[in-house]
């Protein structure tokens, strides 16, 4: 695990995606509360899903249940990206245009980089 100094946190991109896009956060299955879908306003299409999920559904070794973060992304982006710790391939979506964020891994200006891209791309 990285310093927490760099980590980011759930409530801060929470935060961060009403104060810039006005957005808060669907949490539509019982099942699952903690599922946190963030959609546009306009056209309800999703730019990001806020989850907990164990490290074994990532293709990880270990039990930790970690705060992750799906995310759409450039495709021409994503083989470079997933080099990155902590950046892997989608989980539940499509591996070819999305990307799971683990948030004990990067900084609060990578994830909102990422997130901004998601908006856009989106939109």
């Amino acid at each position: 695990m990285l310093e927490e100094a760099i980590m980011i946190r759930r409530e801060e991109i929470l935060v961060y995606v009403k104060e810039k896009y006005g957005v808060d956060p669907d949490y539509p299955w019982m099942r699952t509360p903690n599922y946190a879908i963030l959609r546009h306003e306009h056209n309800r299409k999703w730019f990001g899903a806020i989850v907990d999920v164990s490290e074994k559904k990532l293709g990880l070794e270990g039990n930790r249940v970690v705060d992750a973060m799906n995310l759409k992304c450039d495709p021409l982006l994503i083989g470079s990206l997933k080099s990155e710790p902590g950046i892997l391939p989608a989980w539940h979506m499509n591996k070819e245009h999305w990307i799971t964020v683990l948030l004990e891994t990067v900084s609060p200006e990578k994830m909102y980089g990422l997130i901004d891209l998601s908006y856009a791309l989106t939109k």
